[in-house]
């Protein structure tokens, strides 16, 4: 990346996530009064004085700690803090200095990076609380107070990081990327499939259903583009998500889907398409995503002459509602046909974003219409006048008729099928609007 990137580490328990919020303007990061509720690296783009750079959010780092979980956490931080520009050590006016805050400031002293020190949950206004002066013992420099809730001391805090970026270059300024948002129910491999992707433990990986929590935003350049990877928590049945921290995951991935310009919707090759994934399918659809359906651990699948034509067959049948969407057969694990998966982006994100002419609408438009009449109701027939594209990302059209309720839903799918023919739009849903004549916008 070559925008300067600031990274907030920390113990536990300490602020980080509702900082985090704070500085980059938006409820991002999950915020629970529970130690160990943000695992994965969190990025979010920030501006402070004119200049763009990018923030990440980090789990807690427990120095010593036997905890699996716990470990990678401590194993996303140590990558964010290598990769970091400036890192901003958050600690906690309340307890003072404790044994983990020291093990953390070492760690930070050995990365011979940058350090800003963010004395965290200094609420109060007024006269500085001399319980900061504590803080000098870290040796990290002139600790600033700030406050996460209230948001004092953060301009400070911000000044203090560009004071350590390097001189602005022409090339900062992010090229378009794609956002892609790998969506799925828990344990289908969407943190695996980005870790291959990227060639490297970025997200963690493990069979504990709920280890992605919040969306986690990646990116990645290579021969075929810029993409903004977004890994999601796995989208359960309502009836299952009792935990609130669940219930902001379930949240987030929503939120994923509708930041996103593409969903990679992953499917467990083993299950096929269950209930729940024609549920999180519905979810892109009609948030009006361009979508791949990815279906995973294909290795793992005993295959006889047909298996693959036969399950092509059988999502198609489940996943009616968006025929559109190609399919692809991959494994996470082994890298089998991962490859493919930057052509069909690309591709479905093009068709999302095609635009065409009236005059080619409606050629298409009075083709159709020779081929197969509008409908008649009661001895009046339907008159379609023209029809016009108003939007991408999906396609959307208006066709205007002398009568709407003569307008039948099958003829409707007529059309979108005849459009989808000439023009192909796949991997996009379409959008069809109809209005009488003579009725208002």
């Amino acid at each position: 990346m070559s925008r300067p990137l600031v990274a907030i580490v920390g113990r536990p328990n300490v602020g980080k996530s509702l900082l985090f919020n704070r500085l980059v303007g938006q409820r991002l990061s999950i915020v629970e009064d529970t130690p160990g509720v943000t695992r994965d690296r969190l990025y979010a783009e920030c501006e402070w004085c004119g200049r763009k750079f990018d923030m990440v959010d980090t789990g807690g780092i427990e120095p010593s700690t036997d905890s699996e979980i716990l470990l990678f956490m401590r194993e996303q931080a140590q990558i964010a803090i290598d990769s970091a520009t400036v890192i901003v050590l958050v600690t906690d006016i309340r307890t003072g200095v404790t044994a983990a805050d020291k093990d953390v400031a070492n760690m930070l002293l050995r990365s011979r990076k940058p350090v800003v020190l963010a004395v965290n949950k200094a609420d109060s206004t007024g006269a500085e609380d001399p319980a900061i002066y504590e803080f000098y013992s870290l040796g990290l420099g002139d600790p600033i107070a700030v406050s996460a809730v209230h948001g004092h001391g953060t301009g400070d805090l911000l000044d203090a990081c560009l004071a350590h970026f390097p001189e602005a270059s022409e090339d900062e300024e992010e090229a378009d990327c794609i956002k892609v948002a790998v969506i799925g129910k828990p344990n289908v491999g969407k943190s695996s499939l980005i870790n291959h992707i990227l060639g490297e433990k970025r997200l963690i990986v493990s069979n504990m259903a709920g280890t992605t929590r919040d969306a986690v935003d990646t990116l990645f350049e290579n021969q075929y583009g810029r993409y903004m990877f977004i890994d999601t928590a796995g989208i359960r049945r309502k009836s299952k998500v009792e935990e609130r921290v669940e219930k902001f995951s379930v949240m987030r991935a929503q939120m994923a889907i509708e930041r996103a310009d593409v969903c990679l919707i992953m499917i467990d090759a083993r299950d096929g398409v269950t209930e729940q994934d024609t549920k999180i399918a519905g979810l892109a659809h009609e948030a009006g995503k361009a979508s791949i359906v990815v279906v995973n651990k294909w290795d793992l699948v005993e295959k006889e002459t047909g298996t693959m034509e036969k399950m092509r067959k059988d999502i198609m049948r489940d996943l009616s509602f968006m025929s559109y969407a190609p399919i692809l057969f991959v494994s996470a694990l082994t890298g089998q046909r991962t490859d493919r998966i930057f052509e069909l982006i690309n591709f479905v994100n093009d068709q999302s974003n095609m635009r065409i002419t009236t005059g080619m609408l409606n050629n298409v438009l009075a083709d159709a219409q020779a081929r197969v009449q509008p409908p008649t109701d009661k001895g009046r027939r339907l008159k379609i006048y023209y029809m016009t594209q108003t939007g991408i990302k999906p396609p959307n059209f208006v066709i205007f008729c002398n009568n709407r309720e003569l307008f039948h839903f099958s003829y409707q799918r007529y059309l979108e099928n005849q459009i989808r023919a000439v023009f192909g739009l796949e991997g996009t849903p379409v959008r069809i609007v109809i209005r009488q004549k003579g009725e208002k916008e």
